[in-house]
């Protein structure tokens, strides 16, 4: 948002001394003053600093939401916090969907500000050999995206989004066998770890097992 209004504004104030120049560049004696070169293009070089962050923040949500839609199976939307937004951001959850005060969730999820940043390194990287951090990445955009199509328990959330992380994880651009390899190091190391309301009824012929193809057991 930051951003967005000093790109705005910078991007006004070349436009307001360019028009006073075209109105005014004759004076009394027909003379043709000089064009505002350096302030006008000051002003563009910080507008155009401006724009190359917001595009590949827009380029990041884009390529997140293609890939939550397909694996909700259905349009989402997905919202990268951004460096501004933490400093009024108290929570310590990772994303969240809104869910409205009749138990529908929103088709739009948050994902926080670090979480993002360890999705575009992993998504600029090779993917052969994601870090803990990126695995858990990928990981919470699957369980956002749970909560998305209407699951609010937190354990049975977490264990259809483990069922689809290499379902997500191909969506966002990885190959079969390295979608797979994320999502069993997910289940392996990091899933044992998780606290208490996360776990529970989750593996092989659980409680929550949906047999799927690419469940990470």
């Amino acid at each position: 948002m930051f951003l967005t209004l000093v790109l705005i504004g910078f991007l006004a104030v070349a436009t307001i001394v360019s028009v006073r120049w075209v109105l005014t560049r004759v004076d009394v004696l027909g003379r043709v003053g000089p064009f505002p070169k350096i302030s006008v293009g000051l002003c563009l070089a910080v507008a155009v600093g401006c724009a190359v962050p917001l595009g590949l923040h827009a380029r990041l949500e884009h390529r997140l939401q293609d890939g939550a839609s397909q694996v909700a199976g259905g349009s989402v939307a997905v919202h990268c916090q951004t460096a501004g937004e933490t400093w009024t951001d108290l929570g310590s959850e990772l994303g969240y969907v809104r869910w409205t005060a009749e138990g529908v969730p929103e088709r739009r999820t948050v994902i926080k500000y670090r979480v993002c940043g360890d999705l575009r390194s992993w998504l600029s990287s090779d993917k052969r050999d994601p870090g803990e951090d990126q695995v858990v990445a990928v990981h919470v955009l699957s369980h956002e995206t749970m909560h998305m199509v209407g699951i609010d328990n937190e354990a049975q959330a977490e264990c259809a989004a483990l069922q689809r992380d290499a379902e997500m994880a191909e969506a966002l651009g990885a190959t079969p066998t390295e979608a797979q390899a994320l999502a069993h190091r997910y289940w392996v190391e990091v899933y044992p770890r998780m606290p208490d309301g996360y776990t529970g009824g989750c593996g092989p012929d659980s409680r929550w097992d949906e047999h799927l193809a690419l469940a990470p057991w």
